[in-house]
């Protein structure tokens, strides 16, 4: 089976296509994965100059398109879509469900398109995108669930079908606990690791409001945050200002190289996040596959990923009782197995090899021409 993964999004700061792919890891892990399970692959990658490389089995394409700063995707849809004519595929995978002109397009062509959720918004252009997702085959979405906003605001028809597949997985991995530790230069009993942006979004206030709630519990505990973008910084530092027995429990790592994220995740014992919303959830992913027990927010994405809460924890968004009442009763629990139940659910459920075989499944359904499940 021959299939195309089209990228539409434009890089900006002209890399060539080695430093887009060491950038962008997800763009290229997904297609050699499904390579690995028995597909041949070729990614289309819109760009502004012509290219062709082969890594790890699978062909980039760099397609030339126009494409003006402060736009996602270039002017000429049709450039893709030839250069997708031209490989002949059995199935085409669409990244993103923000590209109308893009994948109206691809969906002349006869092959079926399987179109899949990469943080999309569900308003905005909805008679647009609705035209141009209507002759897509399926919509995947990290969680079923997460199709429902896009149906009520009609970017999504009702019939449109719509299946459950991760965005992609980690190459993180497991290492021995005290090693990791001594690594990173961590501790705590429990050592828990919160990593993302200081948004509303994610919602550090109501982690931080559990950590307090729970310490009474646990004498010893720690968190441990890294972040990129500081938007509730200020907030944060007020808050721990005002209790400095909150304070001396917090730390503040600020943004930190990727690798060092794996060693941390790696030296915790407990992964806390209050997302309100994700599209799929990377660094739960990264969590996990390092044996972090994970305690977050009850989404359809942290549901799919955590087996509907069957590893460690769901707690409703914005209740910093509940996330505390979850990390008290789990710290309580053997930590080693919790360790050895987070890395085989990852193992089964959630890697790289999975994620690749269930593409396959669902590519080999479509081309059949049956309805995907």
């Amino acid at each position: 089976m021959r299939v195309v993964h089209i990228n539409y999004v434009h890089d900006h700061e002209g890399r060539s296509p080695d430093e887009l792919l060491h950038a962008w890891p997800t763009l290229g892990a997904v297609a050699t994965a499904v390579h690995r399970a028995g597909a041949e692959v070729v990614v289309l990658q819109a760009s502004r100059r012509s290219a062709a490389i082969e890594r790890d089995g699978v062909r980039y394409l760099f397609v030339a398109e126009p494409c003006p700063r402060g736009r996602r995707s270039g002017f000429f849809p049709w450039r893709l879509s030839r250069a997708a004519a031209t490989l002949k595929p059995d199935v085409i995978h669409v990244n993103g469900l923000d590209f109308p002109f893009h994948t109206r397009a691809l969906c002349r062509l006869g092959a079926p398109v399987l179109v899949q959720d990469h943080a999309s918004v569900s308003t905005g252009r909805t008679a647009l995108r609705r035209w141009g997702i209507a002759r897509a085959a399926a919509v995947a979405f990290t969680a079923v669930d997460q199709a429902e906003p896009f149906r009520a605001s009609g970017i999504l028809s009702p019939d449109m079908p719509v299946v459950a597949v991760p965005e992609s997985s980690t190459t993180f991995s497991p290492a021995p606990l005290e090693g990791a530790r001594s690594e990173a230069g961590v501790h705590g009993d429990p050592m828990v690791l919160w990593v993302g942006r200081l948004d509303d979004n994610k919602d550090p206030l109501t982690i931080l409001r559990a950590i307090e709630l729970a310490m009474p519990h646990l004498p010893d505990l720690q968190l441990w945050c890294c972040f990129h973008e500081e938007g509730l910084l200020p907030a944060i530092r007020e808050r721990l200002a005002a209790a400095p027995h909150l304070a001396a429990r917090v730390h503040l790592l600020g943004k930190v190289p990727h690798a060092r994220i794996q060693t941390l995740c790696r030296a915790a014992d407990f992964f806390m996040l209050g997302s309100h919303r994700e599209s799929a959830g990377y660094a739960l992913l990264e969590a996990l596959a390092c044996g972090a027990t994970p305690i977050v927010s009850d989404i359809p994405s942290f549901r799919v990923l955590t087996g509907d809460g069957a590893i460690g924890a769901l707690a409703p968004m914005g209740n910093p009782t509940a996330f505390a009442d979850a990390l008290i009763r789990l710290a309580r629990e053997p930590r080693a197995a919790l360790r050895a139940r987070a890395i085989a659910h990852f193992t089964r459920n959630l890697s790289f090899d999975v994620v690749g075989a269930r593409l396959l499944a669902l590519y080999a359904q479509l081309a059949a021409g049956h309805a995907p499940r």
